[in-house]
């Protein structure tokens, strides 16, 4: 059953003197630690009470922060009042209310001259009470010339007048006021704690009745515990394809950096990603006011009104609630993952790598399997997965710790993994793991060795496994295959799919064609099941590929799956196709264009014979627009020529032959601009009739 608490809310406080008495309790003990792979630890404290109660707990100055955050007080038959907790910078606070500085608590002297004023009584030979004036140095010669020594004199004013002593010689000086005294006693108090600068002690008041455990947890800063993992693969001359079971251990790698031993802790390590921040609670605040000045007589400073505005109402949404549930949830279900299960076994470290590899090269007795380990209970939760630890665990501070999570078997096939970026001949020796258990398993690196036929164990190679969900298949590279070489060769090429004219206009559909061609050659002696990666184009669909009728898919490649017999080569090809839409005008289209698809074989014959129209129709069009640049050119050569004559007939003497004849060439030149703006005219016709025949036919295109 797990276990059900009573979670009091606690009222924290920062004081600078201790709160006041309680019944005796024991000291809190550390007894449940839970790492996160969020970078953060719940600990978990424990004491016997009895009655109301203070414990105390001592922490680090940089702690404090996320324990005021997460700070969590479990009582069944209780409740629990403050948490007192000095303030981020005690001495300056104790001394900010005193009547002296820190530097007078340095001497008696630096303390009497700091109160002057302050009234003493002193005893010893005579007694003298009265109000400091001063504490002075004195120089006293000591007999036979042994030197001098230094004593102060004390001047105290009396009811008889100035009274001075030696300090040296009083046997105590009390002072009367028993404020002072105290201030006196809380500042030497405050100095005592502070010689330990960077902790913090935490009071913690509960109260209740009978005798009870009280429970104190929080959550802070921890450092990410890690996972590492051996897979011993069976004898690598079986089946290829056939699926056999390997034997997976995996190891939590953790420290202990909390400054503190742990002695028999419960202990549970929990992967996931859960959402951690800090916020500097310790921290002193001050809320920014802006200054006004003060107002004299006379003189107004009136606001200014910029409206009145409805005041909002202030809620709390329920997304917003459920969110600062969700953290105390997965912590719960954390807690009770760790309550539920019971000790079963004695945690067990496996031998060196180093000794079982010398073993394997001296040719000793094989090792039959890996040795037994008591591995950690697993438990899957909402977001995370959870493993406990069935027995007490005990590391002292600053140590690193190994500890199972996982150890059985799982289904493993060999396979030949081709990633073209990571090498471009050869694929990669890889496994294949189906994780058939009913928990996930986190992230880490991977050690992987093979038992041969005679049970000898040898090193393989690493491997990273990513995040490895219950239910789900990852495949893992740990060397390169240099028995099997594949080789590979790109073309593009573009064909047409459809086509269609609507309205004058004609749509392409084109298909861009990307083709890639495999070869590979085999291993000589042994089988081979290779799988491809080949690349996936964003907008590109893959094309059947003979052999594979659905391919699996990743974010970036698809992967097909190739049997490969001993000594022999295969070829095959895998295209991806992308459509690319086309809308062109049929009008707009030029006279090679048009010609190119009246004679595309990829078009059907009415296609053919529409586009062959459209080009007579076209051509029509062409034909009158030259005869038109034509009659242009000559009309514009015309005018020019007619500029010359008219300069030439103003210089020429007017019953000169010369002035005659260029009056007569002008005339004829003015008939032949007559004669051809007419001829213009007409082309500039047949044009727009060519136009307009080949745009009605384009219009009427339906194909």
């Amino acid at each position: 059953m797990a276990r059900k608490h009573k979670i009091a809310m606690p009222i924290i406080t920062a004081s600078l003197v201790a709160a006041g008495s309680a019944a005796a309790a024991d000291e809190l003990a550390l007894r449940r630690v839970m790492l996160s792979t969020g970078g953060v630890g719940y600990f978990e404290y424990e004491a016997k009470v009895s009655g109301d109660a203070a414990l105390n707990l001592e922490v680090r100055l940089d702690r404090v922060d996320d324990i005021m955050k997460s700070i969590v007080v479990y009582d069944d038959k209780g409740g629990v009042g403050a948490i007192n907790l000095p303030g981020r910078e005690p001495l300056r606070e104790t001394f900010r209310e005193m009547p002296f500085r820190q530097e007078a608590l340095e001497s008696p002297v630096a303390l009497f001259n700091a109160l002057r004023g302050a009234e003493v009584r002193a005893v010893g030979n005579r007694e003298i009470s009265g109000r400091i004036i001063s504490v002075t140095p004195d120089q006293v010669s000591l007999p036979n010339n042994g030197g001098t020594i230094t004593r102060h004199r004390v001047s105290l004013m009396t009811a008889d007048g100035i009274r001075q002593l030696i300090l040296e010689d009083a046997d105590a000086l009390h002072f009367k006021d028993p404020r002072l005294q105290m201030q006196i006693e809380t500042a030497l108090a405050a100095l005592a704690r502070h010689g330990e600068r960077d902790r913090r002690r935490l009071t913690i008041h509960t109260s209740g009745q009978g005798e009870r455990t009280v429970r104190v947890a929080y959550v802070i800063e921890a450092p990410l515990w890690k996972t590492s993992y051996r897979l011993t693969l069976p004898d690598a001359n079986a089946a290829e394809t056939e699926a056999k079971d390997g034997a997976l251990q995996g190891w939590a790698v953790l420290e202990n950096l909390s400054g503190e031993a742990w002695k028999d802790v419960e202990l549970t390590v929990v992967s996931g990603n859960p959402v951690t921040f800090r916020q500097a609670l310790y921290s002193t605040y001050y809320v920014s006011r802006p200054e006004v000045p003060v107002e004299i007589i006379g003189r107004v400073l009136p606001g200014v009104d910029k409206g009145a505005m409805p005041t909002p109402s202030v809620q709390v949404s329920e997304e917003k609630s459920e969110r600062r549930s969700g953290g105390a949830r997965g912590l719960a279900l954390g807690l009770d993952a760790m309550a539920e299960a019971a000790p079963t076994a004695t945690a067990s470290f496996p031998s060196p790598i180093a000794t079982m590899m010398t073993k394997a090269v001296a040719a000793a007795p094989p090792p039959p399997r890996m040795a037994d380990v008591a591995a950690a209970e697993s438990k899957e939760a909402t977001t995370q997965v959870v493993f406990r630890y069935p027995t007490p665990v005990s590391v002292a501070g600053g140590e690193s710790l190994l500890l199972p999570i996982v150890s059985r078997p799982i289904p493993a096939t060999r396979i030949a993994l081709y990633q073209p970026a990571t090498h471009p001949r050869h694929p990669l020796a890889s496994v294949r793991l189906a994780n058939d258990g009913k928990t996930g398993l986190p992230p880490g690196i991977l050690t992987l060795y093979e038992r041969a036929a005679d049970g000898v164990v040898s090193y393989v190679g690493d491997a990273q496994m990513a995040a490895f969900p219950a239910g789900e298949e990852r495949m893992l590279s740990f060397a390169v295959d240099q028995k099997v070489q594949i080789d590979r060769s790109e073309t593009n090429a573009q064909k047409l799919s459809h086509a269609k004219i609507i309205d004058g206009a004609l749509f392409l559909t084109n298909v861009d064609r990307a083709v890639t061609s495999y070869s590979i050659n085999g291993a000589a002696r042994e089988n081979r099941t290779v799988i491809i990666e080949h690349p996936r184009y964003s907008g590109w669909t893959l094309a059947p590929v003979e052999g594979d009728s659905k391919p699996e898919m990743t974010a970036s490649a698809y992967r097909l799956r190739r049997e490969i017999p001993a000594g022999k080569t295969i070829h095959f090809e895998v295209a991806q196709e992308r459509p690319r839409e086309e809308r062109l005008e049929l009008v707009s289209l030029d006279a090679s264009r048009i010609q190119y698809y009246a004679a595309a074989k990829e078009f059907s014959p009415d296609f053919r014979e529409a586009f062959t129209k459209l080009s007579n129709l076209h051509a029509s069009v062409e034909r009158a627009e030259r005869a038109t640049s034509t009659l242009e050119e000559e009309q514009q050569s015309i005018e020019s020529d007619q500029e010359r004559l008219r300069q030439n007939i103003t210089v020429a003497p007017r019953e000169s032959d010369l002035y005659k004849r260029y009056l007569a060439k002008l005339g004829k030149t003015e008939d032949r601009l007559e004669a051809l703006k007419g001829e213009i005219a007409k082309t500039k016709a047949e044009v727009a009739a060519a136009q307009r025949a080949m745009t009605e036919y384009a219009k009427g295109l339906k194909l």
